[in-house]
């Protein structure tokens, strides 16, 4: 009697623990609890929507396209924040989009770094981008750009990582509240837990995309906490085909320091760019 009563207990104990730490539902946009739908949206495969914004110069006239990939507890109104003279002169259209889970793009229940690649190329497709087109990731939104360098480089013009994050699961390594109205487990919390798990691939072992056209680069400030410098040299050290810069005072906010997203947008299109870049030390 006595070992079924404790047997009892530990299933009722197993019950309240897994209550307490099971991540609440998603407040879906557009059902009968969530929030509206207000963005323009895309139906993928799968059946789920990602939210998107367009910016820039038209489409139609666009020299470039570049996809941006917004950081952590950010969302597609996250944009580059370049002047509408720099745009025009370079002839830019602008692609933002909710990344899984945030603002108004369904989660994904099967979130990985693998999926962040063939969302992006799957919107890129419907939004008739065109065969090629460049991918700037900002902060947490890098793993997204690392996994466009793996799973769809043919589809790619040139990548900018701005602040990347570090994953030490790598085998070579010794918010805004609208843009988390699904729920913090949806949005931010499983974008951690996908950005810091093991990755289907490790990043200094890939090869030069564009051996050819198209460039690399690799956006980071000295004075960045949450990254260290010293950990973004060591991959662009593993990959001497991406280009490196090092900007002595700045931090993790780095693309809004003035001048800044002029000089990434300039570089990353083959532009002549005047930044004053801090050594690397060997």
């Amino acid at each position: 009697m006595f070992k079924e009563m404790v047997i009892v207990l530990l299933v009722a104990l197993g019950g309240l623990i897994y209550e307490a730490i099971r991540p609440p539902p998603p407040r879906l946009c557009g059902s009968p609890n969530g929030p509206p739908v207000t963005a323009t949206r895309v139906r993928l495969r799968d059946g789920r929507h990602l939210a998107y914004n367009e910016s820039g110069v038209r489409k139609e006239k666009a020299k470039c396209k570049i996809v941006v990939l917004h950081g952590m507890g950010d969302s597609r109104e996250s944009i580059i924040p370049a002047s509408r003279k720099l745009v025009e002169e370079l002839g830019i259209y602008f692609l933002t989009y909710d990344r899984a889970g945030y603002g108004e793009s369904d989660p994904d229940p099967k979130h990985s770094v693998k999926s962040e690649a063939f969302d992006i190329q799957e919107l890129a497709d419907q939004l008739e981008l065109g065969a090629r087109f460049y991918v700037i990731g900002i902060s947490m939104g890098s793993y997204a750009a690392w996994s466009c360098l793996k799973h769809i480089p043919h589809g790619l013009e040139g990548v900018a990582l701005v602040c990347p994050i570090v994953n030490y699961w790598w085998p070579s390594l010794a918010a805004n509240e609208k843009a988390r109205q699904q729920g913090d487990f949806e949005s931010v919390h499983r974008d951690m837990i996908v950005a810091f798990s093991k990755w289907d691939f490790d990043p200094v072992d890939l090869n030069n995309p564009f051996p050819h056209k198209g460039s690399v680069h690799i956006w980071q400030g000295y004075e960045d906490k949450l990254f260290p410098a010293i950990l973004q040299r060591y991959v662009s050290k593993k990959l001497p085909w991406i280009q490196y810069h090092e900007l002595a005072d700045c931090g993790h906010m780095l693309i809004h320091v003035d001048g800044m997203s002029g000089e990434i947008l300039r570089a990353l299109l083959g532009e002549e760019s005047s930044a004053s870049l801090a050594d690397i030390p060997d």
